[in-house]
């Protein structure tokens, strides 16, 4: 009956010093490998940390700024030199044209005034001498000298008329391109026909597509 008893005991005790042991293994066995995912997550959140703090430090490189003209520096300009808005505005295949506009204008304002003037001469000597001696004699006659002296003051007025204009044209040329330099016309901007649905049918509607 003792010897039972001892027996019973002993697996008790050696029962319950097997599951302490194992308690201690598995406890140690979870420790280890709690350990490592604890450094795995700390160094994962320095590293974020630093990356995180590097980014932070770097520089974004700005955007050039685009160039945008004054328009009223650029109408000023044209306004003192024919040509001058438009290089200030950075559009120089412009000043060729406009030169070459002041170059017509100024070739056809000489040519009428150097006829007009000429006709006008013969034509007043023709009136105050009764035997002329300018050179349009035997080729043209009173009439028609006159006739001339009056079609050269026309064309003459045209041309200053028509020059006038051209230089008030190149001033708000060089104010409008001032204020459109920098005006979108990429293919975010269009417009389209559509069908749009009605509660009593179908019609047609215009989008606009802006950026």
């Amino acid at each position: 009956m003792g010897r039972s008893i001892n027996k019973i005991v002993f697996f008790i005790f050696a029962g319950i010093l097997l599951t302490a042991g194992y308690n201690c293994t598995a406890q140690n066995q979870a420790d280890s490998l709690r350990r490592p995912v604890t450094t795995n997550q700390s160094t994962e959140v320095n590293t974020k940390s630093k990356t995180t703090a590097t980014d932070d430090t770097v520089a974004i490189p700005a955007k050039p700024k685009k160039f945008q003209p004054n328009p009223k520096k650029a109408g000023l300009y044209s306004a003192i030199v024919p040509g001058l808005g438009q290089l200030y505005n950075r559009q120089y295949l412009k000043i060729p044209l406009v030169y070459a506009g002041i170059g017509v204008a100024g070739y056809f304002f000489f040519h009428n005034n150097d006829n007009y003037q000429s006709y006008r001469k013969a034509y007043i000597g023709r009136i105050n001498n009764p035997y002329p001696t300018d050179k349009y004699v035997n080729i043209y006659s009173n009439d028609q000298l006159q006739t001339l002296q009056n079609d050269y003051k026309k064309y003459l007025d045209m041309t200053v008329l028509f020059s006038s204009i051209g230089y008030a044209l190149q001033v708000i040329d060089a104010i409008t391109s001032a204020h459109l330099k920098n005006f979108d016309i990429s293919r975010d901007i269009s417009m389209r026909v559509l069908p749009v649905p009605y509660a009593n049918g179908m019609g047609m509607g215009i989008v606009m597509n802006l950026k």
